[in-house]
């Protein structure tokens, strides 16, 4: 071996059929060579390390050959001999270099020396590499000669980006793409060089150089020269990922391991060891390290599933770190998501354990509707306040008027107390010998919507039982009713998108339409009763002895206004009382203001919407 040569110059190709990975171009250009069928400008385009220019060198070579043209030259001939691939000598072949002769100056130069004949061989070519760096000018002045050169011209343009070129260039050449060089013949063809070179290695090793050479084969190359110097002439797996800062497969295979069994103890061990790598490089490690599990892997742990999480996972920490994030934060996340997207179940398993033991929806709301039914007298009592309230006025035997609020059963120090109560709702699943033996209806699954609701938020989901009522579902349409007013409203249409709509999706199909229906908010019987009571209590005060106000102290009372608060109108009795002192109005006046700004009588002229409390005398025989 020659040391004082690098592997990717020695082992250049010398002919089509050595040139690796461009199976298509080698087929292509050996065809046109054994047809004759021969164009005046040929364009190299692909990744750097592809066999651009080693190419380029075997077709001229090619051309010049004194047996040819042919694909495969003789390789004993002066011409041949000259256009050595290796020792590029011919002084018919005549290369540029694109980004340091990049001047219209250098190009009227190389179109000046297309006017003279070939010297030595059949054909004068000009191989311009990295063309797209060429100047605008330049390119200008080379249209011409490309379009119509003379017909012992050739030109192989070279360049790994041919969108910086001009059109007016693409339309003069024949294109031919070179693709990414596969893994496969990277590593056929690494193990040849070895092989020839006698120096043992490691089949990991190889594959891990050939991921740091990203598809380039001359890069893959330049890092085996440098690692059989780095290993002393032995390539191992750990030697290779020491020199190239890598992770060695085998502890992502204990780290996996220790994730599968919850250790997290062993795990924040293997994260402090992971400190001298870069987060981004161990995420795409462990990728690659889930991919080969995931195609060649018998172990049923890596299952499809599993490693679509692991995957997710990866994904969203790579985001992570774009957004600048602390790297030992993102990977420590990362790898203890890792552990709860592990906690699922199998969708067989799933099944069977719902087929086992699980009620129906249509059967749960039943059995909410026989608890509302049990407690109906006591829920017709309660369920718009949770207060029955009353105004009194009691006799006064010194002819003053005195009023008592009587509250209802309900604690009116507990805010709780005046809301409906509603069913008891278990996270857990009930117990019963059902079993889906045939398809869920649109109420049972509306039910379930609002099973799942209430397990999420509690209080979200008594507003939304209490405001949204099923209506249909049919051909993957789901109508309600809606009698959300106000705060339940407003709290509804925050929690649609992110919770109700998801659940909407996830019971009823991912097609499902939602179509809302505004029910016509009225007021109902029991408020028409709760108000009417009130009034018949009210009616129920009566004047001392059936006697009336007369009409100067009662309008005393009537045109008395308080600041938010009812307006107090007192019907005139004729009674002996009238000719009570103004001392005594008075003080009448003041008592009824204090009962009226009593806390229970306020909450409940806001929840019944009282527009007006009139106060009359009561009889003395009532």
């Amino acid at each position: 071996m020659e040391h004082n040569e690098a592997l990717a110059l020695k082992y250049r190709p010398m002919d089509f059929d050595e040139l690796v990975g461009q199976e298509s171009v080698s087929r292509t250009l050996s065809l046109a060579l054994e047809s004759k069928r021969l164009s005046h400008a040929y364009l190299f385009s692909g990744l750097r390390g592809s066999g651009k220019t080693s190419s380029a060198r075997i077709f001229a070579r090619a051309l010049q050959c004194e047996k040819g043209p042919k694909a495969k030259p003789c390789g004993m001939c002066a011409n041949c001999l000259a256009a050595n691939p290796h020792k590029m000598r011919h002084i018919d072949i005549i290369e540029l270099d694109g980004a340091s002769s990049r001047k219209i100056d250098d190009i009227r130069e190389l179109i000046e020396q297309t006017k003279y004949h070939p010297n030595m061989g059949r054909f004068k070519i000009f191989i311009i590499d990295e063309v797209h760096m060429l100047t605008k000018e330049a390119f200008n002045a080379l249209l011409k000669t490309l379009e119509e050169p003379p017909e012992y011209v050739k030109f192989i343009l070279a360049t790994t980006d041919p969108l910086k070129l001009p059109a007016t260039i693409l339309s003069r050449t024949q294109h031919f793409r070179f693709k990414r060089i596969s893994e496969k013949n990277i590593f056929g063809h690494l193990k040849k060089i070895l092989h020839q070179e006698n120096i043992p290695y490691q089949d990991e090793a190889l594959s891990m150089l050939i991921r740091s050479g990203s598809g380039s084969l001359r890069d893959t190359l330049t890092l085996l020269d440098q690692v059989i110097i780095y290993s002393h002439y032995n390539i191992t797996a750990d030697s290779c990922a020491s020199m190239l800062g890598l992770i060695n497969p085998q502890s992502l295979n204990i780290l996996f391991e220790e994730i599968f069994k919850q250790d997290k103890a062993a795990l924040l061990k293997h994260i402090e060891g992971f400190s001298e790598y870069e987060c981004e490089m161990l995420l795409d490690e462990m990728a690659i390290f889930l991919k080969e599990k995931l195609f060649y892997a018998d172990d049923s742990r890596y299952n499809a599933m599993i490693i679509d999480r692991f995957f997710r996972i990866i994904t969203q920490a790579k985001e992570l770190l774009s957004l600048g994030s602390d790297d030992g934060f993102v990977l420590t996340l990362s790898i203890f998501k890792m552990l709860e997207a592990l906690k699922i179940q199998e969708i067989d398993r799933a099944i069977e354990i719902l087929e086992q033991g699980v009620v129906l929806p249509s059967q749960r709301a039943q059995e909410r509707e026989s608890h509302h039914r049990e407690n109906k007298d006591k829920e017709s009592e309660d369920d718009l306040v949770g207060v029955d309230l009353g105004v009194q006025i009691l006799e006064n035997t010194q002819g003053r008027f005195k009023n008592e609020v009587t509250q209802s059963p309900a604690n009116p120090k507990n805010p709780a107390s005046f809301a409906s109560p509603s069913p008891t709702h278990s996270a857990n699943l009930t117990q019963s010998n059902a079993s889906f033996n045939q398809m869920p209806s649109g109420a049972d699954l509306f039910a379930l919507l609002v099973q799942k609701i209430f397990e999420r938020n509690f209080e979200l989901g008594e507003i939304f039982e209490r405001n949204i009522r099923f209506v249909s579902y049919e051909n993957g349409v789901l109508v309600w009713e809606s009698a959300a007013q106000d705060a339940d409203k407003e709290r509804l249409k925050n929690s649609y998108a992110n919770v109700i709509k998801g659940f909407v999706l996830e019971i009823f199909g991912m097609q499902t339409q939602i179509k809302p229906i505004a029910k016509e908010v009225k007021e109902s019987p029991k408020n028409q009763g709760a108000v009417q009571n009130i009034t018949r209590e009210a009616q129920n005060v009566g004047a001392p002895n059936h006697t009336d106000f007369n009409p100067p102290q009662s309008k005393a009372l009537s045109d008395t206004k308080l600041q938010n608060q009812p307006i107090l109108e007192s019907k005139p009795s004729q009674t002996q009382e009238l000719q009570q002192s103004q001392p005594m109005q008075k003080s009448i006046q003041e008592e009824v203001n204090e009962a009226l700004e009593l806390p229970i009588l306020q909450e409940a002229r806001r929840l019944l919407e009282v527009k007006q409390i009139k106060v009359r005398p009561k009889a003395e025989n009532q």
